[in-house]
């Protein structure tokens, strides 16, 4: 079969019942449930299945969700697709973490418990701080960034061709998102966030997470890993280290992250994660690209049967 490169999801996909019905179709996926909440010392699985939203929103509860239900969608790929080879793997802002267990980097139990704490310490964060998160949409790369710093914000995510988002202290977001017209951008609009992700306001975060990560053995993975920060692949044990760390105040390159791995001549991507966020963003950075989205055991099998056919 063709080689596919695999895309996990990041926080804001998550929804209530994400992940049940994989549970009741493939034992693998209800074994896998039982081990996170095993490990976590919590029902996570009645969180995802259940809620209540304003529960599986928390930092601390959608991080390891997601973490768990993109590995539970790899397990049934890897038990039903026998020829499924994954060439690459990326993560968006959380996803990474996922992408790393999927190459081996740390086993599922450590990826688990390294996302619980990232969650719990940027959750944290933004309870201490007054931060905004903000999209703009329809401005060039420099003109966001130039806006961004003169309102002393960051920029958070470059999501794909047009869409960025900036992130920081409200008053510095409100004032970039009244000026964003007058600097070239098409419009700002403030996101329904906690906090203020991938900027200066999460420095308390990543610092413990440093800590956390100083004391993890880590391997080097399996297939290359494009992390976030520097949107190439990772290989060193010490330079991924840093990657994880940094990308919690750091930019999220993800447009750059999938053009690399276009100019490798990769063309078919499979998005593991609720909703279809990941083959919206590619649509706007190569639509010749394939992304089979898969978070559900009606696109489970579709994608199955495809993948067989390959």
């Amino acid at each position: 079969m063709s080689n596919v490169v695999i895309l996990f999801s990041g926080q804001g996909a998550q929804k209530v019942g994400m992940g049940k019905d994989l549970a009741e179709a493939y034992p693998v996926v209800k074994d896998l449930f039982a081990k996170a909440d095993e490990a976590l010392g919590y029902s996570l699985s009645e969180i995802m299945f259940e809620g209540p939203d304003e529960e599986l929103t928390k930092t601390s509860r959608c991080q390891p969700a997601l973490f768990v239900h993109g590995l539970a969608c790899l397990a049934v790929l890897k038990e039903k697709v026998p020829g499924l080879n994954a060439v690459a793997t990326a993560g968006l802002s959380l996803g990474e973490f996922t992408a790393h267990t999927l190459a081996g980097t740390f086993d599922f139990e450590t990826g688990l418990k390294l996302v619980e704490q990232r969650g719990a310490f940027m959750e944290e964060a933004c309870n201490a701080t007054n931060g905004a998160m903000a999209a703009m949409i329809g401005g060039e790369e420099e003109a966001v960034a130039e806006l961004a710093a003169d309102c002393g914000v960051d920029v958070a995510n470059y999501n794909t061709i047009g869409q960025i988002v900036i992130s920081g202290d409200e008053a510095g977001v409100d004032k970039a998102v009244s000026e964003a017209k007058g600097r070239g951008v098409r419009m700002g609009k403030k996101l329904n966030v906690a906090g203020a992700y991938h900027s200066r306001l999460m420095q308390s975060a990543q610092d413990k997470l440093a800590s956390v990560l100083s004391d993890v053995e880590l391997q080097q993975p399996s297939i290359p890993v494009i992390c976030n920060y520097e949107s190439t692949p990772v290989r060193d044990t010490e330079h991924i280290q840093s990657m994880l760390e940094k990308q919690v105040t750091g930019s999220v390159r993800w447009t750059a992250s999938m053009q690399h791995l276009l100019a490798e001549g990769h063309t078919t991507f499979l998005e593991l994660g609720p909703g279809k966020v990941l083959a919206g963003l590619m649509g706007r950075i190569d639509k010749s690209a394939t992304v089979i989205s898969i978070d559900s055991v009606e696109s489970l099998e579709a994608a199955i049967s495809t993948l067989n056919e390959a």
